[in-house]
């Protein structure tokens, strides 16, 4: 059992991971070694042009064990991450990007409320003034979100969706949703494919994702937290994705220290636990949904 490419037979594959950031750049080659020792592939996400470029440049030096994603994440990049901050989405550059046979995703592309109201990217003077840049911001993240969906649909590939809803609410699973469905009925002829990765939703946004046969993967937080489990419980295996988004979220036992890509496999055998199947029965139909999904 397993997924062969290029004659390496990998166990697992973690479909979001961050090798093109630090701390896990400067050690990327041994990084990469140990994946090939443990059978392990991971999909290397974009968050802006550079990073996108530079898991693209990683995919094809590396094609057994590495594919890429390339988007501008809505929050462009977390705070102390090299890069722009500030980059204007050069849609034609990431198209290009985008054809490479090594990207199997747009993304991570979505949007993101977390953070609204207390951002940078919100000058709060009153509340009135709060309230209208919060509104400006949520579009501006829409309208970012719709040139990726755009390009998906122009290159064939799948969507890697960042959601991230304000505390206690799930409005921008809801925003998400209502822009992928629109997009679905306009793109007739090509299915849109999307995961939404790091999943935080509930029983309902997940039958709704479900209902569109998109996936929904898991993270760290599912081995140090019951948070996830109802909703895992109700989640078929066919929409269900296994990730580490290393460096972050570590899962147990490492739970404290860097993230790794080879530690997917904690987080396959706890979605494996918590719907009370083998192991190589959850590892079996993940790895399946990965090449439904992503083509690898």
């Amino acid at each position: 059992m397993g997924v062969h490419t290029n004659n390496m037979k990998l166990n697992y594959i973690d479909i979001h991971s961050h090798l093109n950031l630090s701390p896990l750049l400067e050690n990327k080659d041994q990084i990469i070694q140990n994946m090939r020792d443990a059978g392990i592939g991971t999909i290397t996400v974009g968050t802006d042009y550079e990073t996108s470029k530079l898991a693209v440049e990683m995919a094809n030096d590396r094609p057994d064990i590495l594919w890429a994603t390339v988007g501008q994440h809505p929050n462009d990049l977390p705070t102390g991450q090299a890069g722009n901050p500030d980059e204007v989405f050069d849609y034609e550059k990431y198209l290009e990007l985008a054809k490479n046979e090594k990207v199997v995703a747009i993304g991570e592309t979505g949007l993101d409320y977390y953070r609204l109201g207390s951002s940078d990217k919100v000058l709060v003077t009153s509340e009135e003034q709060k309230q209208q840049e919060i509104k400006i911001e949520k579009q501006r993240q829409k309208d970012l979100f719709i040139k990726h969906i755009e390009i998906a649909i122009e290159t064939g590939k799948s969507l890697m969706i960042h959601a991230r809803p304000a505390k206690n609410s799930m409005d921008v699973y809801e925003d998400v949703l209502d822009i992928l469905e629109t997009y679905q009925q306009k793109a007739k002829s090509q299915k849109l494919a999307a995961n939404f990765h790091f999943f935080v939703g509930d029983i309902e946004i997940a039958k709704r994702i479900v209902k569109n046969n998109w996936t929904m993967s898991f993270d760290g937080p599912i081995t140090f937290t019951k948070d996830y489990d109802e909703v895992i419980k109700s989640i078929p295996l066919e929409n269900i994705m296994a990730e580490t988004d290393a460096p972050f979220a570590t899962p147990v036992p490492y739970r404290g220290q860097t993230n790794y890509p080879q530690y997917v496999e904690f987080i396959y055998k706890k979605i494996a636990e918590i719907k009370e199947i083998s192991i190589n029965e959850c590892r079996a139909q993940i790895l399946n949904n990965v090449k439904r999904v992503f083509g690898i």
